[in-house]
C-alpha cells in the first residue's frame, strides 16, 4: 500500500494523460472531478499541452504553405518536423511526398488566371526534376509514378493526356485531405501517452528480447548440468582419496602395539577423516585399540546418507514417441532425441535412472529387437546433421550404463551401424565423438571386442592415431582406450603384429603427447602387444628401449613404474603362453558393471528452442505423457562381484576400461 501512495500522483497523471489522448472527454471530466472530491493528488502533464499546441501550429503552417504554393517553406518544415525514418521508410509517406512535389511543380499552371511567369515555372520544374533525379529515383520502378518522370520535359502539361487527372478540380482538394490526415496521424503518434508506451514495452514488440533471454536461460541450464556432473566427478575422486587414506590408517594401527602412536592420537586422526554424519555418533564410541577398527569405520563413513526419496519420472507414451521419431519432422526428431537423452543424463543415479532406462528398454525405444527398416536406430544415417548427432548422443548415453550396453549389444546389428557411421562421418566432429564413445564402451564386452577386431577396427584406429593433433581430446582418449581394449585380446595382438612397425611408431609418438590422460591406455596397449615375440623383435630393432628410457627421465612416479614394466616385457624371452592364447574364450565377460555418465554427452548443444517451442522434459510430459505413471517398485539389477584379477597402479592396464570410468576411480 505504501508503494501505491508514493506513486499515486504519477499513476493518476498517466490515466488522465491517456483519457485526454483517447478523447474520452466526459470520462476525463468525471475522473478529474472525483479526484478533486477525494483529495487525490493529480499531477498535471504540462508537457502534453505544450506539445499539442506546438504540433497544431506546425500542421497549420504546413497546410498554409500547401495552399499558397510556397514550395520552399513547405519542404523546409516538412524535412524539419517529419522524422527521416518516416520519410525514408514509410511507403505511404514516400507516395504522399511524390504527389506533393507534383502539386508545387504545377501550382502556377493551375492557379494563375493568365499566363504564368515562365521563369518561376521553370524554377519549380527544375526543383521537381532535381527531386526525381535524387530521392525520387526510388519510385521510378513503380508503374503508378512512371508517367510523371516526363512532366519536366513536356512543353504544355495542361493539354497532355498523361497528366489530365492532375488538372481536374478534385485533385488538389483530395491531396490536401490526405496531407491533413497524414499530419494528424504523425503528430498524434509523437504525443503518445506514457501509459501506452509502457504497454508497448511489455508487449509483443519485445519478442526479440524475450527470445534472447529464453536462449540465455537454456544455455544457463546446460552449463548448470555440466557443472553438476563435474561436481559428481570431484566427489568420486574424494571417495577414492578416502579409500587410500584407509590404507594409511591400517599402517598406523600396526604401530599401536609398539606404542609408537597412541590410540588417542589415532582417534583424533580418524575423527578428522570421518564424514560429518559419523563424526559425532561413532568416533568417540569406538575402541581404536583393536586392529582394523579405525579403517573399518573409515570405510563405513563412505556409505552415503540416505537422502529423501527421489520421485520417479512420469511414464511416457512410447508408441507415439517412436512414431514421431520415425515420421516427424527433422526438428521434432532432434528435440525428442535430446529430451530422451536428458532424461537419462540428468536423472538421479539409482532407482530414478534405472527406472528410466528400464522403461526405454522394455518399450524397445530404439528398435533393437525389431527388424523393421524404419526403426529409430536408422536415424543414425539420417540426412539431417542434427538428427544424426542427437541419435549418436543418445546411443552413447545408453552405452554409458551397463544395462544400456546389454540392450544395444544383444546382436551385432547396432555395432555394424556404428562402425559404418564412424568410417563415413567426416562432417560432424561431435557425431563421430559419440559414435566412438559408444563403441569404446561396447569394447568392455568380449563378444563385441571379437567382432570389432574381425571388422578391422584396429587398422582404422591406428590410421587416425597417426596424426593425433588433428583429433579432439575426447576422440583421442577414446580412440587410444578402444585400441588398448582390443589389444588385450590375443586376436587383437596378432592383428597388430601384421603392422608391427606402424603400431609401435604410433604408440611411441603418443607417449610424448601433451594430453596426459591417454598415457595409461598407451602403456597398457604397449605392454599387451609386446607379449608377441615378433612385435618384441620389431621394437628392439627400432630402439624402443632407448625411447622408453627418455620418458622415464621426464615422467611422474606412476608413469616411470609403468614404463619399467614395459621395458621388462620388452626384454622378456618368453614365448606366448598357451593361457594367453585362450583369452578369446567368450564364456566369461570382462565388462566392469559400473555406470559412467560424462558431461561431454550434453556439451555444445546443436539446437536451441525458439520462443514458445517445447523442449526437454516439458516436451515429453506435455505431448507424450503416458496413461499410467511409474510405481515405486525398485528395478535394481543383479550386480556382479568385483573383478577377480587384481591390478596395481604401478602396472600397465591389463583389463578393459573406459576413460569415464577410469577417471572417476572405479576399480579395474
Amino acid at each position: 500500500m505504501g508503494d501505491i501512495l508514493a506513486h499515486e500522483s504519477e499513476l493518476l497523471g498517466l490515466v488522465r494523460e491517456y483519457l485526454d489522448f483517447a478523447e474520452f472527454e466526459d470520462t476525463l471530466k468525471t475522473f478529474s472531478k472525483e479526484c478533486r472530491i477525494k483529495g487525490k493528488p493529480l499531477s498535471k502533464t504540462a508537457g502534453s499541452s505544450v506539445k499539442d499546441s506546438t504540433s497544431l501550429i506546425i500542421q497549420k503552417d504546413l497546410v498554409a504553405a500547401f495552399d499558397s504554393g510556397d514550395q520552399k517553406a513547405f519542404f523546409s518544415q516538412w524535412e524539419e518536423h517529419i522524422p527521416s525514418s518516416v520519410r525514408d521508410g514509410d511507403p505511404l509517406a514516400q507516395k504522399l511526398e511524390f504527389y506533393l512535389h507534383i502539386h508545387f511543380a504545377i501550382y502556377l499552371l493551375k492557379s494563375s488566371l493568365g499566363r504564368p511567369d515562365k521563369e518561376e515555372l521553370d524554377e519549380r520544374m527544375s526543383y521537381f526534376k532535381t527531386f526525381l533525379e535524387t530521392k525520387g529515383t526510388a519510385m521510378s520502378q513503380t508503374t503508378e509514378f512512371l508517367p510523371y518522370y516526363a512532366l519536366p520535359f513536356v512543353p504544355n502539361p495542361t493539354v497532355h493526356p498523361s497528366f489530365k487527372e492532375l488538372f481536374q478540380d478534385s485533385w488538389t482538394p483530395e491531396l490536401k485531405l490526405k496531407l491533413e490526415k497524414f499530419l494528424a496521424l504523425i503528430f498524434k503518434a509523437s504525443n503518445t501517452p506514457r501509459l501506452l508506451m509502457l504497454c508497448k514495452e511489455n508487449g509483443p514488440s519485445n519478442k526479440e528480447i524475450l527470445q534472447q533471454l529464453h536462449q540465455q536461460l537454456v544455455e544457463a541450464e546446460r552449463r548448470s548440468m555440466t557443472y553438476l556432473k563435474r561436481y559428481n566427478k570431484i566427489q568420486a575422486d574424494y571417495h577414492n582419496l578416502i579409500g587410500v587414506t584407509a590404507e594409511l590408517v591400517d599402517s598406523l594401527e600396526a604401530t599401536v602395539s609398539g606404542k609408537m602412536i597412541t590410540p588417542e592420537y589415532l582417534q583424533s586422526v580418524c575423527v578428522r577423516l570421518f564424514s560429518n554424519q559419523m563424526r559425532q555418533s561413532l568416533a568417540h564410541s569406538v575402541d581404536f585399540t583393536r586392529p582394523g577398527t579405525a579403517s573399518t569405520m573409515l570405510r563405513a563413513s563412505l556409505v552415503p546418507v540416505k537422502l529423501k526419496d527421489v520421485p520417479l519420472l512420469p511414464s511416457l507414451d512410447y508408441e507415439k514417441l517412436k512414431k514421431d521419431l520415425v515420421l516427424g519432422s527433422d526438428r521434432l526428431k532432434a528435440f525428442l532425441l535430446q529430451a530422451l537423452r536428458w532424461r537419462l543424463t540428468t536423472s538421479h543415479p539409482g532407482e530414478q535412472r534405472e527406472t528410466v532406462l528400464q522403461a526405454y528398454i522394455s518399450n524397445d525405444l530404439l528398435g533393437c529387437h525389431s527388424n523393421n527398416q524404419r526403426s529409430v536406430l536408422q536415424l543414425v544415417h539420417s540426412q539431417s546433421e542434427a538428427v544424426r548427432q542427437y541419435m549418436a548422443r543418445l546411443i552413447n548415453a545408453f552405452a554409458s550404463l551397463a544395462g544400456g550396453r546389454l540392450y544395444l549389444t544383444q546382436d551385432t546389428k547396432v555395432l555394424r551401424m556404428l562402425e559404418e557411421r564412424l568410417k563415413e562421418e567426416n562432417k560432424d566432429v561431435i557425431t563421430r565423438e559419440n559414435v566412438l564413445g559408444a563403441l569404446q564402451k561396447f569394447s568392455l564386452r568380449r563378444p563385441l571386442q571379437t567382432a570389432m577386431i574381425r571388422d578391422g577396427l584396429v587398422f582404422w584406429l591406428i590410421d587416425i592415431l597417426k596424426d593425433p593433433d588433428c583429433l579432439s581430446d575426447y576422440t583421442l582418449e577414446y580412440s587410444v582406450a578402444l585400441l588398448m581394449n582390443l589389444c588385450l585380446r590375443s586376436s587383437g595382438k596378432n592383428t597388430c603384429a601384421q603392422v608391427a612397425g606402424l603400431v609401435l611408431k604410433v604408440l611411441s609418438d603418443l607417449l610424448g603427447h601433451e594430453n596426459h590422460e591417454i598415457q595409461p591406455y598407451v602403456n597398457g596397449a604397449l605392454y599387451s602387444i609386446l607379449s608377441i615375440p615378433s612385435i618384441r623383435e620389431e621394437a628392439r630393432a627400432m630402439g624402443m628401449e632407448d625411447i622408453l628410457r627418455c620418458f622415464i627421465k621426464e615422467g611422474n612416479a606412476e608413469m616411470i613404474r609403468q614404463i619399467e614394466f614395459i621395458i621388462k616385457q620388452l626384454n622378456s624371452e618368453e614365448l606366448l603362453d598357451d593361457v594367453l592364447e585362450s583369452d578369446d574364450d567368450e564364456d566369461e565377460d570382462d565388462e566392469e558393471d559400473h555406470d559412467t555418465m560424462e558431461a561431454d554427452l550434453d556439451k555444445d548443444e546443436l539446437i536451441q528452442p525458439q520462443l514458445g517451442e517445447l523442449s526437454g522434459e516439458k516436451l515429453l510430459t506435455t505431448e507424450y505423457l503416458g496413461i499410467m505413471t511409474n510405481t515405486g517398485k525398485s528395478m535394481t539389477r543383479q550386480r556382479k562381484g568385483p573383478a577377480t584379477t587384481q591390478w596395481s597402479e604401478d602396472e600397465p592396464l591389463r583389463r578393459p576400461v573406459t576413460p569415464g570410468g577410469h577417471r572417476t576411480g572405479h576399480p579395474v
